[in-house]
């Protein structure tokens, strides 16, 4: 006799929260009429096969599990992941520096030449709404590998570029391709780690988005300082080519779904048994035109109609701009004030990174202090509790500015300007890791979707802003240009103690947010 789904699905709903979410397990139930089934509950998801079905259902062991690899194997995959990550934000700003060559070369203004970075950060924008529903079908190592496989062929193209038109457009095509890794990346780190022991992993990863755009300024200086514009995305191809060999040896597929599929493949293979099978084989087929256009729009339902994470994002969106805003800004304070060469003013940009660094190193702090709230709300932490990291940065990061702005005088010594954007780095650090994780535990039931609206508005921001900073910097000055930033961060700053306030009730209302 059939099994009833209403029934199931009912049963299912009991069981689902007994189980480690992980590991596998299987229970037999018995069914209104006599029927027996088998309840099979595999990473988090529940399953049913009849009884006779039983034995072909397949699923991971305990030991097949990605958090049961060494713990050699699951950093050496961290490493990998992370510094991919890191050299794909890099290869957007690398081109900072090589704006003077390209425009020289092509005979293009010099607005021209800055759209090589914002056509690279809008790939990055867009690219994560067409490629991330792929890696649930394809599994995650079959998106890094075809993603990083492009990412290093499209550089070529850029490097020998013959007009502007072709330089433009395959910068572009690159920030598409890599886009991957700030978003499917992250999945496989969470693979590899249980909830208590993923923080510190994870945090390491978060902070790669955001130190690469450092990294690249300041080897874009070395390079155009003594080399032609073009060496540039040469030096920048072969390290692509240096991280794809490593994801290739070094980063196994995470995502358990595949891994049980290629485990039922490999059944059915050795013993001959059709009759084996794994649970997303039984999903039926994926409209993969339809997965896209859900991750098309609605993310944008979110930022339409729910104005808490529209507020969110626009924070985080406008000190990412900030931040590639400095990519010209910079230039003019360090080069026209005070005279560094070129790679003199890419290190300027360690002042933000050593800010970076330090405010990773609070992250055992705010462990302790999730701990402590996991323990008085029953083990789980109110994702309003999650933004108390980003009160602190919602300080650091005006503080930072303004500071910068008042000691961008020729008079003051240039190492002042350079300490005092480390608060803004340290700053952007606890901002972004504050929102990212408010808006996965927040809006868990569209996590994804929450994050891509993030991702797409931030990057959009981070492409635009750069456009206009010449023109900004010229009319207003370094004081003003620079005091007017940070003033639209203070007016800004309230919006994670508010929330973390009434942020609760706000979720009570809201249409997609998960309900208190």
């Amino acid at each position: 006799m059939a099994p009833s789904q209403c029934v199931l699905n009912s049963i299912c709903e009991n069981r689902i929260s007994l189980v480690n979410p992980t590991m596998a397990s299987q229970e037999s139930i018995t069914l209104p009429g006599g029927g027996i089934a088998i309840l099979y509950i595999i990473n988090g998801r529940h399953e049913y096969a009849e009884e006779s079905k039983r034995d072909f259902l397949v699923f991971l062991e305990k030991l097949e599990y990605p958090q049961s690899l060494t713990w050699i194997r699951k950093w050496a995959a961290v490493a990998a992941l992370s510094s991919a990550t890191l050299c794909v934000a890099a290869g957007s700003s690398i081109a900072v520096f090589a704006e003077s060559g390209v425009s020289k070369q092509f005979h293009v203004s010099k607005e021209v030449s800055i759209l090589g970075i914002s056509l690279f950060v809008q790939g990055l924008a867009i690219g994560p709404l067409l490629l991330a529903p792929l890696s649930e079908v394809y599994g995650r190592i079959a998106v890094y590998r075809v993603s990083y496989g492009l990412f290093f062929a499209l550089t070529w193209p850029v490097s020998f570029a013959p007009n502007i038109a072709v330089y433009l457009i395959f910068r572009f095509f690159t920030g598409f391709v890599s886009s991957s890794f700030l978003t499917v990346a992250g999945g496989s780190v969470s693979d590899l780690y249980s909830d208590i022991t993923v923080a510190t992993p994870m945090a390491i990863y978060t902070m790669c988005p955001f130190m690469g755009p450092i990294v690249g300024p300041l080897l874009s200086g070395f390079i155009n300082q003594h080399l032609d514009w073009r060496w540039t995305y040469h030096i920048l191809a072969i390290w692509i080519f240096g991280q794809y060999v490593a994801l290739l040896f070094l980063v196994p597929e995470t995502f358990v779904p595949i891994l049980v599929k290629r485990k039922a493949v490999r059944l059915r293979r050795d013993t001959g048994d059709s009759r084996y099978y794994a649970p997303i084989e039984r999903e039926g087929s994926k409209n993969m035109a339809q997965e896209i256009l859900t991750s098309c729009y609605r993310p944008f339902q979110l930022l339409l109609f729910d104005h808490m994470a529209l507020l969110l994002d626009t924070w985080t969106s406008l000190i990412l701009g900030i931040q590639y805003l400095t990519f010209q800004a910079f230039p003019i304070i360090f080069q026209g004030t005070h005279g560094f060469s070129i790679q003199l003013t890419g290190l300027t940009y360690l002042g933000m990174g050593v800010g970076m660094l330090l405010a990773l190193c609070t992250q055992p702090y705010w462990n302790r202090v999730y701990a402590r709230a996991a323990s008085e709300n029953g083990g789980k932490v109110p994702p309003e509790d999650r933004l108390r990291m980003g009160e602190v940065g919602a300080i650091l990061v005006p503080f930072g500015l303004f500071w910068l702005a008042f000691t961008t005088y020729r008079s003051v010594p240039w190492i002042i300007p350079i300490i005092a954007s480390a608060p803004f780095g340290g700053g952007l650090y606890l901002v972004f890791t504050s929102t990212f994780t408010y808006l996965v535990t927040a809006y868990r039931p569209i996590a994804a979707s929450a994050m891509a609206a993030n991702a797409f508005m931030r990057c959009s921001f981070a492409a635009a802003f750069p456009l206009f900073a010449g023109q900004m910097y010229e009319r207003l000055g370094t004081v003003g240009a620079t005091a007017l930033l940070a003033g639209l961060t203070a007016v800004m700053a309230p919006l994670p103690f508010i929330y973390r306030r009434i942020g609760k009730g706000l979720r009570a209302k809201s249409r997609f947010a998960e309900r208190p």
